[in-house]
């Protein structure tokens, strides 16, 4: 006899009586998912959290009273439980939500635009998914930064294109893909690395639209490399970092002059677009073994099979290690492959990046 898994116990908090009743809803048309209350602001978060102890909190950002930030701090602080942020698609509300990340939410899913009742489909599959996903994350994976959630803006100029001749090698470009707790990974990472990197980094991370702006914005401001959201017609450069646009799978295409980017609107692959394993495959097939690809946290299996390509046509490849990811999925499935060659912990995935740029092939 099969034994029969106990539902996931899901707290849900949204100030709109209409929005937690059609929360509700999605969430009690799921088996694996069951809805144990609701709150209407941050204190009756808290105490319903403490009562109810749920698996995880679906959690809007502007509340009265006590808004989502100030909740999500003091819950992660006090009785850690996974949270997914519920934001608005603008530029205001992407900001606050990439502070919720930092505050220790796993996750977030966009509100839909126009109608809720109409547009309130678009986001279902996103939201069980997420919520499934991140009741099983490892919070303690993800380090709190409540006490610093300003992002100081850069008060001195990159280093000059001279400095980058202090490193030399047979790798050109970097591409990393992440999903669930990648942004604070890719944080972690862009902001250690060294401005004067003899290489361009594609970076994909599944994140829906106007986020991926707000993202890499967010990221220049404090990392070394010049961060950007990716365009079409770009040129890949050393020293630059291209994130990809959510609703964008990224490729390349070869130009006089070297690579550019492309973008398009093709089939979403493993449900998400951007896609890892479609702008892993492309930089692979213009770039072949200058091509370094790196596998961060996430869930679902995007990127195994970039991986695997990367690795036939000659490149290197690392992977997030299980103990530091919040979801091993990814990584998972792409060191299942056998393609990838070093399994790194978080801490030192800067550090390896650069010692793998500076090895020539053998």
């Amino acid at each position: 006899m099969t034994k029969k898994t106990a539902p996931i116990r899901v707290l849900i908090v949204d100030d709109s009586l209409f929005m937690r009743t059609l929360l509700t809803e999605i969430i009690k048309s799921d088996p694996r998912l069951i809805v144990v209350g609701t709150a209407k602001d941050g204190y009756e978060a808290i105490e319903k959290v403490t009562q109810l102890h749920p698996d995880v909190i679906t959690m809007d950002v502007e509340m009265p009273n006590l808004d989502g930030l100030q909740a999500l701090g003091y819950i992660m602080s006090e009785c850690p439980t996974p949270v997914v942020m519920l934001s608005a698609h603008t530029h205001a509300n992407a900001e606050v939500t990439f502070k919720a990340l930092d505050y220790g939410a796993v996750d977030f899913v966009p509100k839909p635009a126009g109608s809720i009742s109409l547009n309130i489909k678009e986001i279902k599959p996103m939201l069980i998914d997420k919520l499934v996903v991140a009741s099983h994350a490892d919070i303690t994976k993800i380090p709190l930064r409540v006490d610093a959630p300003h992002i100081p803006f850069k008060s001195t100029k990159r280093a000059a294109p001279t400095q980058r001749d202090h490193l030399t090698s047979t790798i050109s470009t970097v591409v990393i893909g992440a999903s669930t707790g990648g942004p604070r990974a890719l944080t972690d990472i862009l902001t250690a690395l060294p401005g004067y990197l003899p290489v361009s980094i594609v970076v994909v991370q599944h994140m829906p639209p106007t986020f991926t702006h707000s993202f890499a914005n967010r990221l220049n401001a404090i990392s070394e490399l010049e961060i950007k959201e990716a365009e079409a017609g770009d040129f890949l450069q050393p020293g630059y970092v291209y994130v990809a646009p959510g609703g964008f799978h990224l490729e390349l295409e070869a130009a006089a002059g070297g690579h550019r980017i492309t973008l398009n609107r093709k089939p979403a692959l493993h449900g998400v677009r951007p896609s890892v394993d479609i702008t892993m495959t492309s930089v692979a097939e213009h770039l072949g073994p200058a091509v370094l690809g790196v596998l961060l946290t996430g869930m679902g299996k995007d990127g195994a099979k970039g991986i695997q390509t990367i690795k036939k046509k000659g490149g290197r490849t690392l992977a997030q290690n299980q103990e530091t990811s919040v979801v091993f999925g990814m990584p998972q499935a792409a060191i299942a492959t056998g393609a990838v060659d070093k399994i790194v912990p978080l801490s030192e995935m800067a550090k390896e990046i650069v010692t793998t740029i500076k090895q020539k092939h053998t």
